[in-house]
Protein backbone atom coordinates (compact mmCIF):
# COMPACT_ATOMS: atom_id res chain seq x y z
CA UNK A 1 0.00 0.00 0.00
CA UNK A 2 1.04 3.42 -0.68
CA UNK A 3 0.10 6.08 1.82
CA UNK A 4 0.14 10.08 1.19
CA UNK A 5 -0.47 12.56 3.16
CA UNK A 6 -3.16 14.37 1.80
CA UNK A 7 -5.59 17.50 2.98
CA UNK A 8 -8.71 16.26 5.10
CA UNK A 9 -10.40 17.72 2.47
CA UNK A 10 -8.83 15.60 -0.62
CA UNK A 11 -12.06 13.97 -2.62
CA UNK A 12 -10.51 10.35 -1.68
CA UNK A 13 -10.37 11.25 1.85
CA UNK A 14 -14.22 12.61 1.92
CA UNK A 15 -15.05 9.45 -0.14
CA UNK A 16 -12.94 7.01 2.74
CA UNK A 17 -14.16 9.43 5.54
CA UNK A 18 -18.14 9.27 4.42
CA UNK A 19 -17.93 5.59 4.15
CA UNK A 20 -16.81 4.99 7.26
CA UNK A 21 -19.30 7.62 8.60
CA UNK A 22 -22.06 5.29 7.00
CA UNK A 23 -20.68 2.28 8.76
CA UNK A 24 -20.46 4.08 11.79
CA UNK A 25 -24.37 4.19 11.07
CA UNK A 26 -24.75 0.15 10.29
CA UNK A 27 -23.01 -1.00 13.48
CA UNK A 28 -24.52 1.85 15.77
CA UNK A 29 -27.40 3.67 14.39
CA UNK A 30 -25.66 7.23 13.87
CA UNK A 31 -23.11 9.08 12.65
CA UNK A 32 -19.47 9.94 14.82
CA UNK A 33 -20.00 13.25 16.28
CA UNK A 34 -16.88 13.90 17.25
CA UNK A 35 -16.08 17.49 16.63
CA UNK A 36 -13.40 17.76 13.63
CA UNK A 37 -11.99 20.41 12.08
CA UNK A 38 -10.18 19.57 8.85
CA UNK A 39 -7.57 22.30 9.65
CA UNK A 40 -6.60 20.19 12.65
CA UNK A 41 -5.44 17.33 10.45
CA UNK A 42 -2.66 19.57 9.17
CA UNK A 43 0.92 20.06 10.21
CA UNK A 44 2.40 20.95 12.77
CA UNK A 45 -0.27 19.91 14.65
CA UNK A 46 -1.62 16.67 13.00
CA UNK A 47 -1.86 14.86 9.38
CA UNK A 48 -4.20 13.42 7.17
CA UNK A 49 -3.46 9.70 5.05
CA UNK A 50 -4.51 7.92 2.37
CA UNK A 51 -3.36 4.31 1.54
CA UNK A 52 -3.93 3.40 -2.31
CA UNK A 53 -3.35 0.16 -3.66
CA UNK A 54 -2.92 0.27 -7.59
CA UNK A 55 -3.95 3.66 -7.06
CA UNK A 56 -6.84 3.19 -5.54
CA UNK A 57 -8.04 4.18 -2.35
CA UNK A 58 -8.37 2.03 0.15
CA UNK A 59 -7.36 3.04 3.43
CA UNK A 60 -7.07 6.21 5.82
CA UNK A 61 -6.68 7.70 8.73
CA UNK A 62 -5.22 10.96 10.72
CA UNK A 63 -4.39 12.03 13.96
CA UNK A 64 -4.66 15.27 15.29
CA UNK A 65 -3.04 16.73 19.05
CA UNK A 66 -5.23 16.76 21.71
CA UNK A 67 -4.97 16.87 25.58
CA UNK A 68 -0.76 16.68 25.19
CA UNK A 69 -1.14 13.54 22.80
CA UNK A 70 -1.52 13.16 19.06
CA UNK A 71 -5.11 11.42 19.04
CA UNK A 72 -5.98 8.82 16.27
CA UNK A 73 -9.28 9.48 14.13
CA UNK A 74 -11.23 7.96 10.89
CA UNK A 75 -9.35 5.06 10.63
CA UNK A 76 -10.80 2.90 8.07
CA UNK A 77 -10.67 0.67 5.48
CA UNK A 78 -12.60 -0.35 3.05
CA UNK A 79 -14.50 -3.48 3.15
CA UNK A 80 -13.43 -5.65 0.35
CA UNK A 81 -10.02 -5.03 1.03
CA UNK A 82 -9.86 -5.82 4.89
CA UNK A 83 -7.85 -9.07 6.15
CA UNK A 84 -4.43 -7.61 4.53
CA UNK A 85 -2.53 -5.63 7.03
CA UNK A 86 -3.71 -2.62 5.40
CA UNK A 87 -5.14 -1.09 8.74
CA UNK A 88 -2.10 -2.20 11.01
CA UNK A 89 0.36 -0.57 8.09
CA UNK A 90 -1.90 2.39 8.45
CA UNK A 91 -1.92 2.78 11.95
CA UNK A 92 2.11 2.15 12.34
CA UNK A 93 2.42 5.24 9.71
CA UNK A 94 0.16 7.44 11.55
CA UNK A 95 2.43 6.18 14.98
CA UNK A 96 5.56 7.41 13.37
CA UNK A 97 4.28 10.51 11.51
CA UNK A 98 3.08 11.44 15.18
CA UNK A 99 6.31 10.53 16.77
CA UNK A 100 8.04 12.53 13.83
CA UNK A 101 6.20 16.02 15.06
CA UNK A 102 7.33 15.32 18.77
CA UNK A 103 4.24 13.30 19.98
CA UNK A 104 5.47 11.11 22.72
CA UNK A 105 1.61 9.33 23.14
CA UNK A 106 -1.33 8.32 20.83
CA UNK A 107 -4.55 8.28 22.32
CA UNK A 108 -7.50 6.42 20.43
CA UNK A 109 -11.32 5.81 20.92
CA UNK A 110 -13.20 2.94 19.24
CA UNK A 111 -16.39 0.93 19.90
CA UNK A 112 -17.59 -2.32 21.02
CA UNK A 113 -19.40 -3.04 18.10
CA UNK A 114 -16.37 -2.97 16.27
CA UNK A 115 -14.27 -5.64 17.56
CA UNK A 116 -11.85 -5.80 14.71
CA UNK A 117 -10.17 -2.43 15.90
CA UNK A 118 -10.39 -3.20 19.62
CA UNK A 119 -8.51 -6.74 18.47
CA UNK A 120 -6.37 -4.37 16.28
CA UNK A 121 -5.68 -1.40 18.95
CA UNK A 122 -4.15 -4.15 21.59
CA UNK A 123 -2.26 -6.00 19.34
CA UNK A 124 -0.61 -3.35 18.16
CA UNK A 125 0.21 -2.49 21.92
CA UNK A 126 -1.98 0.07 23.07
CA UNK A 127 -3.42 -0.07 26.35
CA UNK A 128 -6.85 0.93 27.86
CA UNK A 129 -6.80 4.55 28.66
CA UNK A 130 -8.61 7.46 30.88
CA UNK A 131 -12.11 7.94 29.01
CA UNK A 132 -12.31 11.58 27.43
CA UNK A 133 -14.18 13.62 25.42
CA UNK A 134 -17.68 13.58 24.05
CA UNK A 135 -18.05 9.61 24.19
CA UNK A 136 -16.55 9.39 27.65
CA UNK A 137 -19.43 8.21 29.74
CA UNK A 138 -20.73 6.34 26.16
CA UNK A 139 -21.01 2.23 27.82
CA UNK A 140 -19.74 1.11 24.21
CA UNK A 141 -16.91 3.37 24.06
CA UNK A 142 -13.12 2.03 24.28
CA UNK A 143 -10.07 4.48 25.05
CA UNK A 144 -6.44 3.17 24.20
CA UNK A 145 -3.02 4.76 24.33
CA UNK A 146 0.09 3.91 23.48
CA UNK A 147 3.94 5.51 24.10
CA UNK A 148 5.66 6.17 20.17
CA UNK A 149 8.12 8.78 20.74
CA UNK A 150 11.63 8.87 21.98
CA UNK A 151 11.90 10.47 25.69
CA UNK A 152 12.54 14.13 24.82
CA UNK A 153 11.65 13.65 21.05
Amino acid sequence: MDIRTVAYTHPDARTLIAELQKEYVDRYGDEDETPVEPEEFSAPRGAFAVGYDGGRPVACGGWRAFGGAAEVKRMYVRAQDRGRGLARAMLAHLEADAARAGWRRVLLMTGDRQPEAVALYRSSGYVPAEPWGPYADDPLAHFYTKEVGAPGA
